[in-house]
């Protein structure tokens, strides 16, 4: 495995992108793509910037692919030469889940602040370009998460504590990320100076209060307490690569079709 000090410098200067496999079926077949038919819960390949081009080969993780961690790092200093930048990364759009709830399922999970803008698409649809600078800034990136939200039914009933219909919501998720509370509150129209302000100070106190999961005792945890998160896709792998979720070990077979 490599550690987070290895590979630090190699990733500033490209985008992971991470497919929540269990919330859509294109997204799975994606990592289909990278594990030669198989669906497994993770994959691991450098793509072009576009998306189209296999810049590695692909497996399960980097250290399939490429070993050692300095032969990762290696590579990628290497491809990246080859991609001049052609745009800030200020330009790129601001992240957008499937749905809220596992907006804050994911948050919950990766120990973030959630970024909620809630309110009619034609109101908050303008704020994908506008939120850019603040989304993408040095201050800010790698630290929330974020979600547009245009159903007013949706918010009330996963988010405790917000007092306006509209508005973008900074959101604590709950221990196992089935609803969360608002930390902080601003208008749409917030000024980027006063919402830059407010993901300092929210992230500060969220970072203060917060324990961090030890991921064993947290499984265990939930499973005592009968949490469970419906997918929108069956849970499960699919290793044999029949195009069905293989049945659970010790019960033997298939998947059933």
């Amino acid at each position: 495995m490599f550690s987070d000090k290895e590979v630090i410098e190699a990733t500033r200067k490209w985008v992971c992108v991470r497919l929540d496999s269990y919330e859509s079926e294109q997204h799975q077949e994606w990592v289909r793509r990278f594990l030669n038919g198989t669906f497994q819960n993770s994959a691991f390949c450098l793509l072009s910037p576009d998306g189209t081009e296999w810049l590695s080969k692909s497996g399960r993780g980097p250290n399939q692919v490429f070993g050692r961690a300095g032969n990762l790092i290696s590579s990628m200093d290497e491809i990246v030469q080859r991609y001049a930048p052609k745009a800030s990364p200020s330009e790129a759009i601001v992240q957008d889940f499937h749905s809220l709830r596992q907006a804050i399922n994911v948050a919950s999970a990766d120990q973030r602040v959630l970024v909620l803008v809630a309110g009619p698409e034609e109101a908050t649809k303008p704020l994908n370009d506008s939120l850019r600078k603040v989304a993408w800034h040095d201050d800010h990136v790698g630290r929330f998460h974020w979600d547009f939200e245009s159903d007013a039914a949706v918010v009330s009933d996963l988010v405790s504590k917000n007092k306006a219909e509209q508005g973008i919501f900074l959101l604590r998720a709950d221990k196992f990320g089935l609803a969360a509370e608002v930390m902080a509150e601003l208008p749409l129209d917030a000024s980027v100076s006063d919402l830059s302000e407010a993901l300092k100070t929210t992230n500060k106190e969220y970072a203060a209060t917060t324990e961090k999961k030890v991921y064993a005792s947290h499984v265990a945890e939930g499973r005592k307490e009968g949490i469970h998160f419906e997918g929108a896709v069956p849970y499960g792998e699919d290793r044999d690569g029949d195009g069905f979720i293989d049945k659970a070990r010790g019960k033997g077979g298939k998947g059933a079709k």
